[in-house]
């Protein structure tokens, strides 16, 4: 494991960090936190970060740079095939895009009942590509029922939600801990840039299926959702009409 003196260099919690180390979610506000520790990395483009990026391990930066390159492209494609789905131009969510990567970690918790690697909740992204290790944790929310996803995954974030106009639902799901075994993972966000404006696409709207969201900068939305905190309630919700 890294040094506690390189660790604290990379540690912040502030949230438009663009490389940060941090634990739980939001330490600043949060009354009870999570069993994780975890690294953020901004991912795209590579070459305006990558210098950002942790200098050890000596391969971290080449692998993180080859695995980033790979999840974009699997993240637009998936968009593009979303974005056909609805009826519109396969490049429309692409445009608004950004990307970044984390890395997950969960110690083994003494006491796992007692508390969540991460609570339940929905992704503010668009989408977010989950690679884990062989440990369960990740639960996703289905019919009433909470299931475990022993692969690798792909969930719907609140910004596909909104530009589909409730065609498509985000995911809720949470992150457990045990007592046994360390669990990591690596989620990819697929994001919107800041100053994007998020808003149903006006070709999903009519008078049959009036705009069920109010248009919002995504740097708006992901303050709310960053100070509110992890929660099963959508942050999507304050911004959604009153039809």
């Amino acid at each position: 494991r890294p040094s506690i003196h390189r660790r604290m260099k990379s540690y912040s919690d502030e949230a438009w960090k663009t490389t940060r180390l941090s634990t739980s979610f939001n330490v600043k506000s949060e009354r009870v936190s999570n069993w994780r520790d975890f690294l953020r990395l901004h991912c795209h483009p590579i070459e305006e970060y990558i210098e950002e990026w942790p200098a050890k391990p000596s391969s971290l930066r080449e692998d993180v740079a080859e695995y980033s390159r790979r999840m974009r492209g699997l993240a637009v494609k998936l968009v593009e095939a979303i974005s056909e789905s609805l009826g519109l131009e396969k490049d429309y969510i692409e445009k608004a895009m950004g990307k970044h990567m984390a890395i997950n970690y969960y110690p083994a918790c003494p006491e796992p009942e007692l508390t969540y690697g991460l609570p339940p909740h929905a992704d503010p992204n668009a989408i977010t590509i989950l690679l884990q290790n062989q440990v369960p944790g990740l639960q996703v929310l289905h019919h009433a029922n909470w299931i475990v996803p022993n692969t690798f995954i792909v969930n719907i974030g609140d910004q596909i939600q909104v530009i589909s106009n409730d065609r498509y639902k985000s995911v809720l799901h949470r992150a457990l801990v045990n007592s046994e075994k360390e669990r990591m993972s690596i989620p990819t966000f697929y994001c919107p840039s800041p100053d994007a404006v998020m808003k149903p696409a006006p070709q999903l709207v009519d008078d049959d299926h009036p705009a069920h969201y109010t248009s919002y900068a995504y740097a708006e939305y992901y303050t709310n959702f960053w100070n509110r905190g992890l929660s099963k309630e959508s942050c999507v919700d304050i911004f959604k009409l009153q039809n």
